[in-house]
């Protein structure tokens, strides 16, 4: 029997809805947290869907706090709140999770700081001395696609044994590491492993993984609550990757993550669920780009329910 853990299900890297002054809109911040915890998923925000590297100190913020806010509202208080506090300055990172917490944060997310190469022993102090200083629990993040840095399997399962340190969330693309370290924390009632490699989400739960971070999340909570679901039947789960594989394709698919993200929001934006502005360096896509998207998007899906659904397929 599956071990029940605090940390798993669906956490969506929401991306940050922005206004075209480049403050963050806190409206549309607040709607998509509540139709992300309307489908079971709980928001991550601040990572890099939501394009954390972009946003200024003040209006992290205010992004922070419509998430609570929102959150409260939709579930009660039951549904946590991620927050991102990567960066290359640890003082930064400590301070600006006070700061959060105060808010309502309840886990904290952190890549390794990642401007200057780092061996094994720096990731150790690195994570060590974050966990030590942060008012509450932190989730190791692994990306080497934007850090350019692998945290190894046997640093994090070094870094387990810290009390205030719960989980992995890696989002590096290797199907071996991926099975050895479900295999490695699958039965850890105190450490949780979250795949950030939306494609391999089921092949990861039938596995032993305990939740997932997919971008997709952000249109489509749905179709993987229900791939998290335990009672649900296979082939319904199947239906609902397929589903989830083709919405990824029609954003990520001969795109760099700088090119895909504004595609994503743009889709988003077909449903009144954001803006389709982005932070530079990225722009937001031409208008008659958009109108395609838009147009070929509804035609086939034209409420959100479609989306969700794991019935139908693209």
């Amino acid at each position: 029997m599956k071990i029940k853990k605090k940390i798993s299900g669906v956490v969506v890297p929401m991306i940050t809805p922005a206004h075209a002054d480049l403050t963050v809109d806190t409206v549309s911040a607040e709607r998509l947290v509540r139709y992300l915890v309307g489908y079971g998923a709980a928001p991550f925000v601040l990572g890099t869907t939501g394009e954390s590297a972009s946003v200024s100190r003040s209006e992290k913020l205010r992004l922070v706090q419509a998430a609570v806010q929102a959150a409260v509202q939709a579930a009660g208080g039951k549904s946590l709140v991620y927050a991102g506090i990567s960066g290359n300055s640890v003082t930064d990172a400590i301070e600006d999770a006070h700061r959060y917490h105060d808010l309502g944060a309840d886990v904290f997310v952190s890549t390794m700081a990642s401007y200057y190469p780092a061996d094994d022993e720096q990731m150790l102090r690195y994570f060590t001395m974050l966990a030590d200083r942060l008012p509450a629990p932190l989730i190791i993040y692994n990306i080497p696609s934007t850090t350019h840095l692998s945290v190894p399997t046997e640093v994090a399962d070094r870094l387990s044994a810290h009390p205030n340190i719960i989980g992995l969330k890696d989002s590096e693309r290797d199907i071996r590491r991926l099975e050895h370290s479900i295999a490695l924390w699958k039965d850890r009632a105190d450490f949780s492993f979250l795949t950030g490699w939306a494609a391999q989400s089921l092949y990861a739960m039938q596995l032993g993984a305990d939740g997932v971070v997919p971008g997709t999340g952000n249109l489509a909570p749905g179709l993987y609550t229900t791939i998290c679901r335990e009672t649900e039947e296979a082939e319904t789960k199947e239906a609902a990757m397929l589903k989830a594989e083709g919405l990824s394709a029609i954003y990520q698919k001969g795109r760099s993550l700088s090119y895909a993200l504004p595609v994503l929001k743009a889709m988003m934006s077909a449903y009144g669920l954001c803006k389709p502005e982005v932070l530079p360096p990225m722009y937001k896509l031409a208008e008659e780009e958009e109108r395609m998207i838009r147009g070929s998007l509804t035609e086939q899906f034209p409420d959100l329910d479609r989306i969700n659904s794991s019935g139908g397929a693209l």
